[in-house]
């Protein structure tokens, strides 16, 4: 797997690298966001660069790392995981709101890193043609007050207002708005969403659930349902 690591200090990307190549990455190294834009751009033959993932280290000296992950979203659809030692469940969200498919905190365990890089590409295994459409063609509709999901264009609306959500916050939403008031465990929903039974998957789904209150901007759709899961509580209508 090629992956695109955007870290402006050599030592540690030397360092990464030396593990990411013991583990059959092929890497390439961005010293700065204008680096890590150029290399997702398409060449001059047309060709996109292909990348299984990208590990975006915030602390970047010439553009702020956030910025930086928003402009990469907009030309690639290659999973984005974030790394900075900013551990905040707000900064996680602002990452995640921005296009990131997960976050690390350092410092972290480069086993964690891995671990982490597998689960995220092997999500995104199959999606990107369908990242900006949807993978459901039986049109159906999901309402639950003032919130309306469509399964086939992969939208959501709340009073008819358009509400963007990243690939994992819809698949969330959509998966308990299936059975309003039924308890999914968090080890369920993890399998059902991420396609994996990692347990660090768990820190992930929080910060997704508390995204998705922020964004619909109803706190008391998803109730957390202590030592268990969470639930879809269905507004009235």
């Amino acid at each position: 797997m090629r992956l695109l690591l955007v870290e402006d200090d050599d030592h540690v990307a030397a360092a990464l690298s030396a593990i990411l190549a013991k583990h059959g990455f092929t890497v390439t190294h961005a010293r700065n966001g204008e680096e890590a834009l150029q290399a997702v751009l398409p060449t001059a033959q047309g060709e996109r660069p292909s990348y299984g993932v990208i590990l975006l280290d915030l602390g970047l000296p010439d553009q702020d790392g956030y910025q930086v992950c928003g402009r990469i979203r907009k030309l690639t659809t290659t999973p984005v995981i974030m790394v900075t030692a900013r551990g905040d469940v707000r900064s996680r969200i602002h990452g995640l709101n921005l296009g990131a498919d997960d976050y690390v905190v350092k410092p972290y365990d480069p086993g964690e890193l891995l671990a982490r890089i597998h689960a995220v590409s092997r999500r995104n295994a199959g999606t990107e043609e369908t990242a900006g459409g949807g993978t459901a063609t039986d049109g159906t509709q999901l309402r639950l007050g003032a919130v309306t999901i469509e399964l086939p264009t992969r939208r959501v609306s709340v009073d008819g207002e358009s509400v963007p959500l990243t690939r994992k916050e819809f698949d969330l939403l959509a998966l308990l708005a299936q059975r309003p008031g039924v308890v999914f465990r968090r080890e369920q929903i993890i399998s059902e969403v991420w396609r994996t039974s990692w347990e660090g998957t768990g820190r992930t789904l929080e910060v997704h659930v508390a995204s998705l209150r922020s964004k619909l901007r109803m706190p008391a759709l998803i109730e957390t349902v202590r030592g268990v899961g969470y639930r879809l509580v269905a507004p009235a209508a």
